[in-house]
């Protein structure tokens, strides 16, 4: 199976889990700048879960749109932990949903990258009714399209274990 398909196949059984549960969700994308929302609505009957995405590249529109503090930014850097789940958070004030996803990280040089946070190191959070779901640091490797889909892949992954 190609790597278009698997992550296609991986789309396609988190929208049908989200449908058969009547679940919504939005995404807060900074290192993957709106593809995992676009992904996701490529899924059948997409208007059924997808409520919409922010993408919130620059660090300043997570301060200024999502209500991240310049103090966590500066502390923790922009792709991190911390900053995801804020992101998930302020998104959660701006688009009514079930889940709220929140995906940060370094898909190619040019952020906070350090021998600790190489790029590929990717950071997901979700929340789902107000509640953590999941929070996952991950590595992949790859160029910056193929680092982008691994993740969106694995936002798949992540919500079919843990909604199933």
């Amino acid at each position: 199976m190609s790597k278009i398909t698997e992550l296609t196949s991986a789309v396609e059984r988190a929208a049908k889990l989200l449908i058969d549960k009547k679940f919504s969700i939005a995404f807060a994308e900074s290192a993957t700048a709106g593809s995992a929302s676009a992904e996701f609505s490529l899924a059948c009957h997409a208007g059924k879960f997808l409520r919409g995405g922010l993408v919130c590249y620059d660090a300043e529109l997570k301060c200024n749109v999502l209500d991240v503090s310049h103090e966590m930014l500066d502390k923790c850097t922009p792709e991190s932990m911390e900053v995801t789940a804020a992101i998930a958070q302020g998104l959660a004030g701006l688009i009514p949903a079930d889940i709220h996803v929140g995906i940060t990280g370094l898909p190619c040089p040019g952020g906070s990258e350090t021998i600790e946070k190489p790029v590929g190191t990717m950071f997901l959070y979700a929340i789902f009714q107000d509640k953590e779901l999941f929070a996952d640091r991950v590595f992949f490797q790859g160029g910056h399209k193929e680092i982008v889909e691994q993740t969106i892949q694995h936002v798949a992954l992540l919500l079919i274990k843990h909604l199933s």
